[in-house]
């Protein structure tokens, strides 16, 4: 018996997680998939948005701008890489302009501080590689980048340091109360709590029709990126937006955290929530929009191509409280499409102080400090390297040589709270198999090191949970095989 179960493992749902470890009660995640940041939260742009782009009095709007304000210091916090690199929104005609004169009236009603319109030559002096075409631009200091599936780690590592249950491979099929409890099936079997939190990205409408008197429809709307080798420099210092369109905010041109180019998004509204395929259509709309940007993209320093699907609420705004005609203690935070990222640490916060007055929980007599993320061994000086080395002879074990990530920090993603079972789980904590190679090189050592750290068989490994795995059998088992064949 839980006091709060959350449905879904996205940055929201740990984020959530995070801030109600602060209150004395028994409190667990629960996620269809393997890890956590597996579906919306791990391919997405990474910008925190500045907040101009959403409607004036919308939940959007009010959470965006709120959360944006805490980023600074949560991610140092945390120890999530956060770069403040600020953004332009650039206009090619005066039908532009006066888009971006709206924009930066939205701003200023939401609260978004430094916003400015600027002229060609002002955009040309701060980005160079910028189409001379352009006439002017709506330049917003205060956007950022982050990394995000590093970002939703963090906070579900804060959470199990303070007590919180992670349940993965558990996907929900129903929810109901009886006798002031509420049940939620999965096909592990049925877990029971005094209060439930629908966190579930495209698949949170299923859930909430079940109890609610109001019917909500998610559209899954995929968006499809390419990722440019970060030993190629980025042409823009800052996030290159276009004027938005009623599908998104548009196809950018960004520096990630990490320092690769990434170009996208593209806007389709898919039938299947899980089809993340990436399609010749899909990325030739990136590459035709990211020209009126930057003419002179190619791809040739691609390293690969991914796409995201995320949850379009046909109310066109967050939902966020109380599940509208449904039994007590039952609240959601459903519909969180961009700028979901940037508003999840402010939604956690309000949504996590509702539950918990409502509940009654006292606040916790001990609370944890954040262990922060590791210092990635890439971005250490040599004097700290022969440090980390001294104290730990694994540092000096390169594992992923395009990312130079290390035996010891491979290790760590695995022992940590809520820690790495697959290949992709290392490659979010670590960044081995995100190079030039994409994994081609460490993925063996990794799947070596899992085994070693997790007690299983290499036949077990698998790259993202499920039936993905690596390996299907031995030599030996082929060798009987044929012989029996002959």
């Amino acid at each position: 018996m839980y006091d709060i179960l959350i449905i879904g493992a996205g940055v929201t749902g740990c984020a959530l997680a995070r801030q109600l470890s602060g209150w004395e009660g028994r409190i667990a995640v629960l996620d269809r998939a393997e890890d956590v940041a597996d579906a919306a939260s791990k391919a997405n742009s990474g910008i925190v948005h500045a907040g101009f782009d959403a409607k004036p009095g919308t939940k959007k709007a009010y959470y965006n701008v709120k959360g944006a304000a805490m980023y600074p210091a949560l991610t140092k916090t945390l120890g999530v890489p956060f770069d403040p690199i600020g953004a332009l929104v650039l206009g090619f005609s005066e039908e532009d302009r006066r888009t971006l004169q709206k924009l930066y009236g939205q701003g200023q009603q939401n609260g978004v501080p430094s916003l400015r319109i600027i002229e060609r030559e002002e955009i040309l002096r701060m980005e160079p590689n910028t189409n001379p075409d352009v006439v002017c631009a709506l330049y917003a200091p205060t956007s950022a980048v982050v990394s995000p599936y590093e970002m939703t780690l963090a906070l579900a590592y804060h959470a199990a340091q303070n007590g919180v249950e992670f349940i993965f491979d558990s996907p929900v099929t129903k929810i109901y109360e009886k006798d002031d409890t509420w049940h939620v099936e999965t096909p592990k079997g049925v877990l029971s709590a005094r209060a439930i939190i629908n966190c579930a990205g495209t698949g949170a409408a299923e859930l909430h029709n079940q109890i609610s008197d109001q019917k909500i429809r998610i559209i899954p709307r995929r968006g499809e990126y390419y990722l440019l080798d970060h030993t190629v420099q980025c042409p823009f210092s800052r996030t290159m937006f276009q004027v938005p369109s009623k599908m998104g905010k548009g196809v950018l041109i960004s520096p990630t955290a990490h320092g690769n180019a990434l170009l996208g998004p593209s806007a389709e509204d898919i039938p299947d929530p899980d089809d993340t395929a990436t399609t010749r259509a899909g990325l030739d709309f990136v590459l035709e929009k990211c020209r009126l940007t930057w003419p002179q993209v190619n791809v040739r320093s691609v390293i690969t191509t991914f796409s995201g699907v995320r949850a379009h609420p046909d109310t066109d705004d967050f939902i966020i409280g109380p599940v509208h005609g449904a039994p007590d203690n039952a609240f959601e935070a459903i519909g969180i499409e961009s700028p979901g990222l940037t508003a999840a640490p402010a939604v956690a916060k309000e949504l996590a102080e509702m539950v918990a007055e409502h509940l009654k929980l006292p606040s916790a007599r001990f609370l944890r400090s954040a262990v922060p993320l590791l210092r990635p061994f890439s971005a250490m000086t040599e004097e700290e390297r022969a440090e980390a080395c001294r104290k730990n002879p694994e540092y000096g074990r390169i594992v992923c040589r395009c990312e130079v990530v290390t035996e010891a920090e491979i290790r760590d993603a695995i022992r940590r709270p809520v820690g790495a079972r697959s290949i992709d789980g290392v490659k979010r904590r670590t960044r081995a198999g995100m190079g030039r190679c994409q994994g081609g090189f460490c993925s063996p050592r990794v799947m070596e090191i899992l085994c070693e750290e997790l007690g299983k068989s290499p036949l077990e490994i698998t790259k993202c949970g499920g039936e993905s795995k690596l390996l299907v059998g031995t030599l030996n088992e082929i060798a009987k095989e044929a012989r029996v064949d002959e």
